[in-house]
Parts: structure tokens; sequence; C-alpha cells
């Protein structure tokens, strides 16, 4: 007799008594061994067994890194020369915010570091500006969004190790979305802002002003040159680039912006630590997840069940956008991540969906959820710097959802968006 019915019974009871989901994987698969006879010591073969991936070590390196940029002053610098770059247009420190947000992408590669470190800067800066607290809350949520699209992508990492994909195929698949999202969050920005006679600075940068501004962000842009020429030329592996970024940071904040101290590193360390090792539980346990899901044969099952209602490519895109836009309201990316991407990638495969293309078809997907109630963590973190309530927060973020729908739209309709500029780099996918 089959007992997966019990491993998704516990599944969703513990999600639903508010257990962290990490717990909720491994304690509900931790029942069906029990339930099943199956002996316990396998459980902790697949838990490591799923941690043993080299380019998984990457991860601790990227969030380690991400902190050290952001104590050594990196966030303060991005601000203050994007502001200067489009700081005199209407709006201009909600067009500065996205802007920001876009380059600190390619440090953090993660978008909660992203809401908390840019909207600690930009969101009182914005309401002391004029602008209303909802709509400075909503663009800093928002935008952070995009840290999951453009590379280096911690997402991206973990569906492409999932899978067997290449890293550095996905992270350029993730460009030409993620400069979607922020021109699209820029012209909702821009509208709104003239509609409500947001401010803007009396007067232009000048060429040597943004020079100069250039010049003290300098080594933040570099970082992410160095990240991205480095794995996307096949000079470093991802992991390699990790382990680069953090001697950097080190450098750049102990040597160039001299805001690091040795009294700043245990702290640092501490934060890293927490945040990558939750990240690897939560790998671990939900690759035991995954083997009972693969020896129940599950993904065969849900391929089976959507492809007996339709075989049209277009509507089974559309079927499993409507599921993964649901699950993100209540789920954390990575979780939904690890669970949901094998199962609905046989799906896709099946339609003639390419897996790199799928891939981030599911990050951006995914990536929305953390703008939505109840479970929006962006929107969680901004609404709490701006003081304002959730629901606040979510009718200023509402635009920008709407923008973000619509280039999640295009990419799943026009493929091209996100293979060609790995077509063009690489040859061949």
């Amino acid at each position: 007799m089959s007992f997966v019915w019990l491993l998704f019974t516990s599944f969703i009871l513990l999600l639903l008594a508010g257990v962290p989901v990490a717990f909720c994987l491994g304690i509900s698969a931790g029942i069906y061994f029990v339930v099943t006879d199956m002996p316990l010591n396998m459980m902790a073969q697949r838990f490591f067994s799923g941690l043993d991936s080299f380019t998984l070590l990457c991860v601790p390196g990227f969030i380690l890194a991400g902190n050290l940029m952001n104590a050594g002053g990196i966030t303060a610098r991005i601000v203050g020369f994007c502001n200067k770059l489009v700081g005199h247009i209407r709006g201009g420190l909600s067009l500065a915010n996205i802007v920001a947000s876009m380059i600190f992408a390619g440090i953090s590669g993660t978008a909660v570091a992203d809401s908390a470190s840019l909207g600690g800067i930009l969101i009182p800066a914005m309401k002391k500006e004029g602008y209303e607290p909802d709509f400075a809350v909503g663009v800093t949520a928002a935008s952070s969004c995009i840290g999951h699209i453009i590379p280096p992508s911690l997402p991206m990492i973990i569906a492409a190790t999932l899978t067997g994909l290449s890293v550095s195929k996905m992270f350029v698949a993730g460009i030409l979305p993620g400069i979607l999202m922020g021109l699209g969050m820029m012209g909702v920005s821009y509208y709104i802002s003239c509609k409500r006679g947001h401010p803007k600075n009396e007067k232009r940068a000048t060429v040597r002003e943004v020079l100069l501004g250039g010049r003290d962000a300098f080594w933040a842009l570099l970082m992410t040159v160095i990240i991205l020429l480095g794995i996307i030329g096949g000079i470093v592996t991802p992991t390699e680039a990790s382990i680069i970024a953090v001697l950097y940071a080190l450098c750049v904040g102990f040597f160039v912006y001299k805001e690091i101290t040795l009294k700043d590193l245990p702290r640092i360390l501490k934060e890293s630590i927490i945040t990558a090792a939750s990240i690897m539980v939560l790998v671990g346990c939900a690759n035991i997840f995954a083997y009972i899901m693969s020896k129940e044969q599950i993904p065969q099952m849900v391929a089976n069940a959507i492809l007996s209602v339709t075989n049209n490519r277009t509507l089974i895109l559309l079927l499993i956008n409507l599921l993964l836009l649901f699950v993100g309201c209540f789920m954390e990316t990575i979780a939904a991540l690890l669970i949901l991407f094998p199962v609905l990638l046989q799906v896709a495969a099946s339609v003639g969906v390419h897996p790199i293309h799928f891939g981030i078809i599911m990050v951006l997907n995914l990536v929305l959820g953390l703008t939505t109630p109840p479970v929006g963590v962006c929107l969680f973190v901004t609404s709490s710097i701006g003081k304002i309530s959730l629901a606040q927060a979510a009718k200023g973020v509402f635009p920008f959802l709407i923008v973000n729908l619509a280039v999640l739209f295009l990419i799943t309709s026009i493929p091209a968006l996100t293979l060609g500029l790995v077509r063009l780099l690489f040859g061949t996918l």
C-alpha cells in the first residue's frame, strides 16, 4: 500500500502550523520512512547526497561576499551614483531605487538582501522627499525581485544543480528578463511620479559629477563585471567566482572604502553562516523529499495528469504559471523550487520547452511571490522599514506586480528572450 498521501498530508499540516519549510520536508519524509519500514540511515544518505555538489559551495560564498560588500559601504555608493544618473527625472529617487537594484543584483544574488540593504537607505529618503510611504515601499519591494533574475542568482544556481543544467547558461538567460523587469518598473514609476507630482533634483548632474559618482561606485561595478565575465566566459566556475568575490569584497572593504574593521567580521560571518546553513538544510531535506516522490513516481503522475487535460504547449505553460504564482504566495522561493522544479520540468520538456527557458520561467514566477501576501518576504521587510501595514504595502506594490506579470507573459511566450543571448554567446544550447 502506498503511503504517499501521508507524506503530503503531514507536510501541509506542518506548513499550516508555521513550522519552517526545511523541517516540514524532513519531518514528513521521516514519517514516511517510519511507516513504510524503510531504513532510516537512508535519510542521512539522501540528505548528504543532496549537498554533495561542488557548485553548491558557491551559495555560502556569494552570501558572504554580498554581506561584506553591504557592510563595506557599497550600497550607499551605488545609490549615490544612480541618483546622479537619473535623479533629475521626475520621480528620480524611485528610478534610482530600481537602477540600484539592477546593479546590486549582480553582487548579492538574493532579493531579500536587496530589499533590506537598499530599503534601509532609500525608503526613509523617499519618504523625506515627499513620496507616499506605500509607493516607496512598493517600488523597493518590487525592484528587489531583480536580485533573483540578474546573475549571480542563488535560485538559478540551485535549479541548475538540481537538474544538471549549465549555471553559466542559466545566468546568461536571466540577463534580458532582468533588464526588461527593470525597464518596465521604471516606466510605471515614471508614469505614477508624473501623475502624482513626485519631486526631482533641481538640476541635472554634470558630466563631472556623474564621473565622480561612478568613481565612488567603481569598485562595486567592477566586482559585478568580474563575477559575470568570469563565469560566463568559462574562466572560473561559480564556486571559484564566489571565493574571488569574497576576497575582493574583503580587500575593498578594508583597504579601499575602509568601512570594515576586524570587529565587524564576527558579525558578518555569523549572519552569513546562519543564512547559508538555512539554505543548505533546506536543500538536504528537499533531496530526501524528492527521493520519495521519485520512488512513488509522482513526477510521472503529475505529467500524465496535466497532459491528459491538454497537450497544447501554450495552455500547459499557462497552467504551470498559474500554479507557480499560487504556490509563490505561500511558499519561499528556494523551497518551492526544490520541490516543484524537477517535477514540472518533465511536463514542460514533454511539450518541447527547453529546460533553460523553463528554468527562467520557474524562477521568475516564484520570485513574484516575494511581493505578494501572505508570505511575501520582501514585502514584510520593506513594510517594516517603511513603518506601514502589509495592506498598504500590497497596494503600493500592485502596479509594479502587474508590469512584472507582463514580463513573465512575454518571457513565457517568446523563448528567444531567454535563449537568444545564450545562443549568441555559447553558439549552442
